[in-house]
């Protein structure tokens, strides 16, 4: 199963930073149990993050280029995610070459810190080479709609 865990992208500033959106709903399948309610995967929150950083990458580069990890130099965990909470995804290039980029970034739920990740390390990949570059383009214009 393939998880899209970005749902709008809020700005951009290329080769620079994203900001994006994660609405959760109660119907999403990946709600484990928690101490008061349902809580969101910290691997998942970590992924939202994960996949604003390679629209980041993807938006700079005109979708030639994808973002695979290699390595994340620290994640911390700050606090639960919950059915209904909206995740605000900010991510910064740190550096970027044509064959590497390292980004940090964090998630935040209104004034509430989630997650903050440094020295995210990923590998640039040819994207036409991991997908369609037509169906890219088309999910790319989906994310780009007003925000409510």
């Amino acid at each position: 199963m393939r998880f899209h865990l970005i749902d709008r992208i809020d700005e951009w500033d290329s080769g620079r930073r994203i900001r994006g959106v994660k609405l959760t709903s109660r119907s999403e399948s990946f709600w484990r149990p928690g101490p008061v309610e349902a809580q969101m995967p910290e691997a998942l929150i970590l992924e939202a993050l994960l996949q604003a950083g390679t629209w980041l990458v993807m938006l700079t580069t005109r979708r030639q280029k994808r973002a695979a990890l290699l390595s994340i130099g620290l994640a911390t965990f700050a606090a639960p995610v919950a059915p209904g909470d909206v995740l605000a995804l900010e991510v910064e290039i740190a550096s970027m070459t044509d064959e590497a980029v390292l980004v940090s970034g964090r998630v935040t739920v209104g004034d509430r810190l989630v997650l903050e990740a440094h020295d995210v390390m990923c590998s640039l990949m040819d994207a036409e080479a991991l997908e369609d570059l037509d169906a890219t383009e088309r999910m790319e214009q989906g994310l780009w709609r007003e925000a409510a």
